[in-house]
């Protein structure tokens, strides 16, 4: 919607409602695309609320009717307000959590990027040095530079040691690089790789590209743990005294909560993550207890990975992972249970403004 259409629904607005702090506006969160006109209702005076579109589409089945245009998904959505509206938090504009969460995704994106062209690169290898990867970290800078010069084991076997040599000692100039050198060469010479000219050009194009990526990857990342620090300072000290937590992981998980005053129990904090029990039952048949999925998706995952990193580093966590590894769950939901556990925590330290006081 262009200014000009922005005008126009404020007029609208205006021509019904005489003090704007009286009306109310709501609107389905739309991704960025509900952002522009939020802000602009907001700057104006008006109170908004930005409804989550799963509640509305449900509420839309109490009607046996399927028609679906712009104006019943109006009608619809002011219906759906003027029945809740006591049960719903106004909205607030924040271009600090905004901005915040912005580079929680872009962080998450290129984590994923990266860890992709890593495993392109793997199974590229396993063609042209299959032995390279259990003798060393491929990715390390000194290797990813000799990859880059020799990308297979043929060119590694038909090169002058000196030259091999060079390519493996630029960077730190150890002394064992010379033997290890003439170990690599012969590794390659036994070596049961296959010869192939189009991976010996790619491989070294997608290091540099792994490479490019890895910097705007650790970039984004610092600029996201400055900003969160510069907003949230005392959160991230609370959240990162539970082992396992580091300050990035913590920046993250707050930028994807946003305002944590908007939660009222720690279940609600679950259930935003989708990390809630989605029960089938009817009579005597009780299905199988899944997680609902229905909240932040990027929330979940981050949580994921909290929880499998906390379960290895603090006692407590790993005591009651192993509980219900125990009781038969599988790994997956042993790791949901204990993420339910950490939450609590978190809630419950945040709450009380008290850090984490590991135990065992």
């Amino acid at each position: 919607m262009a200014s000009e259409g922005f005008a126009k629904l404020l007029k609208t607005i205006k021509a019904h409602s005489r003090d704007l702090t009286k009306a109310k506006a709501a609107m389905e969160s739309t991704g960025c695309y509900h952002m522009n006109l939020f802000c602009f209702l907001v700057s104006e005076g008006l109170p908004c609320y930005v409804i989550n579109p799963l509640l509305t589409a449900n509420f839309a089945k109490l009607s046996l009717r399927k028609t679906k245009t712009d104006k019943k998904d109006a009608m619809l959505i002011a219906q759906f307000l003027l029945m809740h509206k006591d049960a719903l938090a106004k909205a607030e504009p924040s271009h600090n959590l905004q901005d915040l969460k912005d580079l929680a995704r872009e962080k998450e994106s290129l984590t994923g990027l990266v860890a992709a062209l890593k495993n392109d690169i793997k199974r590229m290898l396993q063609i042209t040095f299959p032995e390279l990867e259990k003798r060393c970290n491929v990715f390390s800078e000194t290797m990813r530079d000799f990859l880059k010069q020799f990308p297979s084991a043929r060119l590694i076997r038909t090169a002058d040691i000196k030259a091999v040599q060079q390519a493996l000692t630029q960077y730190d100039g150890r002394k064992t690089a010379a033997f290890y050198a003439e170990d690599l060469i012969a590794e390659a010479q036994k070596s049961v790789a296959s010869d192939s000219i189009a991976k010996e050009l790619i491989i070294p194009e997608k290091i540099a590209t792994l490479e490019y990526l890895m910097e705007r990857r650790d970039k984004i990342t610092k600029a996201l743990v400055v900003a969160c620090e510069a907003l949230m300072i005392e959160d991230i000290e609370i959240i990162t005294s539970i082992g396992g937590i580091g300050n990035t992981t913590a920046s993250a998980f707050l930028a994807e909560v946003g305002d944590f005053r908007l939660f009222s129990s720690h279940k609600h904090l679950i259930a935003f993550a989708g990390l809630d029990p989605s029960i089938h039952q009817s009579g005597k048949f009780e299905g199988k207890s899944r997680i609902s999925k229905r909240g932040n998706r990027h929330l979940r995952h981050l949580i994921y990975l909290m929880t499998s990193r906390v379960v290895r580093q603090d006692n407590q966590f790993k005591v009651y992972y192993k509980k219900r590894r125990a009781e038969w769950l599988p790994f997956k939901k042993a790791i949901m249970a204990t993420a339910h556990k950490l939450l609590r925590v978190i809630f419950a330290m945040l709450s009380s403004r008290t850090t984490y006081a590991a135990r065992g």
